[in-house]
């Protein structure tokens, strides 16, 4: 199990850029595979961006070409740079882990939740 906390959250006009930040506890975070949800209001949580081991990684297609995922293993964080900010990217984003290590678009496969973080992008 793995303690995630994301940070980085906030306003952004239309077209800004946002990089929000999920440090995770426990000394395996190299092993597992990360995943960045969103939930907008009166919506479904929303697979975003996934990370595995492997530093591969997949996409919504909402945001490919405008999101990027990554991670560093030393600081047992994951990122994910958001750029050309639209409106319709408002949600409340959570980081999630996946200890088989697997990226999956389903939220029952990952283990562990951060709290998460807001995003709201004005037009």
């Amino acid at each position: 199990q793995v303690q995630l906390v994301e940070s980085g959250g906030g306003l952004v006009q239309a077209g800004g850029s946002l990089r929000l930040s999920c440090a995770a506890s426990g000394r395996t975070f190299s092993t597992y595979a990360m995943g960045w949800f969103r939930q907008a209001p009166g919506k479904e949580r929303e697979f975003v961006a996934g990370i595995n081991r492997s530093d591969n990684t997949a996409y919504a297609d909402s945001v490919k070409g405008r999101f990027t995922i990554s991670r560093d293993n030393a600081k047992n964080t994951v990122y994910l740079q958001m750029n050309s900010l639209k409106p319709e990217d408002t949600a409340v984003y959570y980081c999630a882990a996946n200890s088989a290590g697997y990226i999956r678009t389903n939220e029952q496969r990952y283990d562990d939740w951060g709290q998460g973080t807001q995003v709201t992008v004005s037009s």
